[in-house]
């Protein structure tokens, strides 16, 4: 099962948003053949803000932020099918789309499927990570028809 929970907080609710944070979400577990639930909140910078300053000590706001359940082998939720957590900047989200070439829902499609990403183990951090990271995100972002060859962005 695979199941994505939708929060608003601190913006005006948009259907269009919500399709798309949800719709990358289901597309990554779908690549990923993996199963669970995931909370996705859509919120503002103020709120992503503190977020990302309380757990990663960056005092800035940012994209996207991804809460796996488990770190490591470490159970950090209850075993209900939960496997984390992403927030997404949706004022951000407008800024990176605009400086992209592309919709805001685009962008937030993309930062679903990233995040999702996060949450099932992939990372960033060097360079052969990062690599194929990138590629699962375009394989993703083309299966959904929200990949452009020609966007700077993925």
């Amino acid at each position: 099962m695979r199941e994505i929970e939708l929060i608003i907080n601190g913006i005006e609710p948009c259907e269009e948003y919500m399709e798309a944070a949800k719709n990358g979400s289901l597309a990554a577990l779908e690549n990923e053949n993996a199963c669970g639930e995931i909370c996705i909140e859509l919120t503002n910078d103020d709120t992503i803000h503190s977020y990302n300053r309380d757990f990663r000590n960056v005092d800035r706001p940012t994209d996207v932020l991804s809460f796996p359940a488990f770190e490591g082998e470490e159970l950090v939720a209850m075993p209900d099918g939960h496997i984390g957590d992403i927030m997404i900047s949706v004022e951000t989200a407008a800024r990176q789309a605009a400086e992209f070439g592309h919709s805001t829902a685009r962008e937030i499609m993309f930062l679903a499927v990233h995040g999702t990403l996060h949450i099932l183990g992939y990372d960033h951090m060097v360079p052969e990570d990062e690599a194929v990271m990138i590629e699962k995100q375009k394989t993703i972002m083309k299966k959904m028809r929200g990949y452009n060859e020609t966007a700077s962005r993925i």
